[in-house]
């Protein structure tokens, strides 16, 4: 079974469906970005900004997969 993407038009321009994916990613990440700093996310690592990047590509990569 193949999976078809729906693409985004915007002003009549055509835009890539993995946009929308990182936007969404990025919006989720932002809004849970605050509660990760609430039970001390960054504490656990040694170099919270590559653990945030890290916790970024992977809610990307599930959207991507999931939807």
């Amino acid at each position: 079974m193949t999976h078809t993407f729906r693409e985004l038009v915007v002003g009549g321009v055509l835009v890539s469906p993995i946009i929308s994916y990182v936007a969404a990613s990025l919006i989720i990440f932002a809004l849970a970005r605050p509660i990760l700093h609430l039970i001390g996310f960054s504490n656990g690592f040694s170099n919270p900004s590559i653990a945030e990047l890290s916790l970024y590509v992977a809610i990307c990569g599930l959207l991507i997969l999931i939807v």
